[in-house]
């Protein structure tokens, strides 16, 4: 193996795992941009005011709100280098199974600054803010299999019939419950500035709604574990994602019955990230040996 391809075999590891994480922090600062009402903090875009691209000086409040959503549009362009270094790696390292992941996330994160400028063009209408969430969430997904063959290319197997019904299953209602879980949030009072615009469903409706689903999931996950055929690489996945789970719905009820605080909803964003990587990772321990 060439200097080069060594170096860029090494490399490949943990700038696989910092692109991973810089997937899901977008999603916690950009929840923390909706918490602070920071967002319309930055009023334009590409600008952030006006005939200029950082935040001019203002009120200080204003001010604040305005750096707060600076500083989650500087982590798209952080998000870029990092993609753009797992692709140089890709490249150098011969790893052309890693190749279209790797392409997948820079076509996602410029497609991520697009749904953020409809976003604030929108004044934050909760459609492209979902649509913001739920591209992170695929972006997530993707990054998370970039990082678990990071070692040595995929070997996609045939699992049985059962698991992989059940994988499938599992994988579609949880990416459901991160759905609904958009809506009850676009319903919410957390709206990211006072005068954004709701969906208009009764919170209460809907919560529960996104709880049943979370109910219905723990079931699936429960059967899964007791199916026959699955494996242990895959039961230990499941445990993980278990805990993660029972822990992100205990923090569901608690910020539903005290009012919906700030930080049990910002604590419940990295949750619901937390619990997508668990449940892609189950998948991947379904439909690969090494993945």
């Amino acid at each position: 193996m060439s200097k080069t391809k060594d170096l860029a075999s090494r490399v490949l590891a943990p700038s696989t795992a910092v692109l991973l994480f810089l997937q899901a922090a977008l999603v916690v600062t950009g929840g923390a941009v909706r918490l602070t009402r920071s967002g319309l903090g930055c009023p334009t875009w590409p600008e952030c005011t006006p005939g200029s691209y950082t935040p001019v000086p203002h009120q200080a409040e204003a001010q604040l709100n305005a750096w707060i959503e600076f500083g989650n549009r500087l982590l798209t362009f952080v998000l870029v280098f990092a993609a753009v270094v797992v692709i140089i790696a890709v490249l150098n390292s011969g790893r052309k199974d890693l190749s279209g992941l790797a392409i997948g996330q820079v076509l996602g994160i410029f497609g991520q600054g697009v749904l953020g400028g409809i976003t604030v063009l929108t004044d934050l209408n909760p459609i492209p803010v979902a649509g913001h969430l739920l591209l992170s969430i695929i972006l997530i997904a993707g990054a998370t299999s970039l990082h678990a063959r990071r070692h040595s290319p995929a070997v996609f197997i045939k699992p049985t019939s059962l698991s992989a019904k059940i994988s499938l299953s599992h994988t579609m209602i949880s990416f459901l419950v991160v759905v609904v879980g958009t809506i009850v949030t676009g319903s919410g009072p957390h709206a990211g500035d006072l005068k954004a615009k709701r969906f208009g469903f009764d919170i209460r409706t809907v919560a529960w709604i996104h709880a049943d689903l979370v109910i219905f999931l723990l079931g699936i996950t429960l059967a899964f574990y007791v199916a026959q055929g699955t494996t242990h690489r895959t039961k230990k996945a499941i445990k993980i994602f278990s805990g993660i789970a029972l822990a992100q719905g205990a923090i569901g009820y608690i910020q539903y019955f005290t009012g919906i605080p700030e930080i049990l909803v910002a604590a419940h964003l990295l949750g619901a990230t937390l619990v997508w990587i668990a449940t892609w990772r189950i998948r991947l321990s379904v439909i690969t040996q090494n993945g």
